[in-house]
């Protein structure tokens, strides 16, 4: 005999673009903020009757979550992914009563004001990148919301300060010892924040600061070695965090062989290798 087990539905890559004007000195709208996100909703609720007595009536329709993003955001003072995702989860548990969790899962692109002639322009943007801002946001009906925010793809190279020896041969290994050699990933990070009331604009700048600092500094004996001492210098510069995860695969850079060629090789071509690539992962707690 078949049972429901664990169930959930939503809307997902709800494409949402969105210009906040501030007003100038002669109250005209001549300062805009833009920002592109990508939203996702799940729900956990009382939906066993729709799987198993083909019954709808306690299914809210994704069509209509999609429209929740667009209307909220149309009203909404948020000024972060984190607060918009809370704002659009306590809307959907406030108003669905057959509904016990939401999640809301939100990703930006970093579009950048440009300059011009020295100075920023008030209504121009170029993307930067290729991250993306990230937010997780959970919270059950009587509970707290759970935030975990992040960036997805920073895609960052050092072309120095990083080595590998010591490690295991056995009659498989031809990789060979490197004592300098480039460092290249594409890291995915999250942190998880002690609490849901916190300045995220502000705690994020400080995260990437340190992370981009201690990676550039840090003499590198492996990614794993790397990986630890950047998620070190993330928890010391923001108390407001518990851990932080981090995935690093290794972007290879392989040595060009040109003595076919009759040329010498002193660390100056080399083969960008993304696949295969090694791929590390860790925790760092406090």
């Amino acid at each position: 005999m078949a049972r429901l087990g664990e169930n959930r539905y939503g809307k997902s890559r709800v494409r949402l673009s969105r210009i906040t004007r501030a007003s100038g000195p002669s109250g005209s709208s001549d300062l805009h903020d833009f920002n592109e996100w990508t939203v996702g909703v799940l729900l956990h609720g009382d939906f066993e009757s729709s799987f198993t007595e083909a019954d709808n009536s306690k299914l809210l329709p994704t069509d209509t979550m999609k429209n929740t993003v667009y209307s909220l955001a149309r009203g909404s003072s948020a000024a972060t992914i984190e607060e918009f995702a809370m704002e659009l989860g306590d809307y959907l548990l406030r108003n669905n009563p057959q509904v016990s969790k939401a999640a809301i899962e939100i990703h930006e692109k970093c579009w950048e004001r440009i300059s011009i002639e020295g100075h920023p322009d008030a209504t121009t943007f170029k993307l930067g990148g290729p991250e993306s801002q990230t937010v997780q946001a959970e919270r059950e009906r009587d509970g707290g919301w759970a935030i975990t925010s992040g960036v997805d793809g920073l895609t960052i190279l050092k072309t120095t300060k990083s080595a590998f020896t010591g490690y295991i041969k056995d009659r498989l290994t031809t990789l060979k010892p490197a004592t300098d050699r480039i460092f290249g990933t594409r890291a995915t990070i999250k942190w998880d924040y002690v609490s849901a009331t916190q300045k995220f604009s502000e705690v994020r700048a400080r995260i990437i600061a340190a992370l981009l600092k201690e990676f550039a500094a840090h003499d590198s004996m492996s990614v794993q070695h790397t990986l630890f001492d950047i998620g070190k210098a993330a928890l010391a510069v923001a108390p407001e965090i518990a851990r932080i995860h981090l995935t690093m695969p290794n972007l290879h850079h392989l040595l060009a062989d040109l003595s076919p060629f009759g040329q010498d090789n002193p660390n100056h071509i080399f083969v960008p290798i993304d696949e295969p690539h090694g791929y590390i992962e860790a925790t760092i707690e406090r």
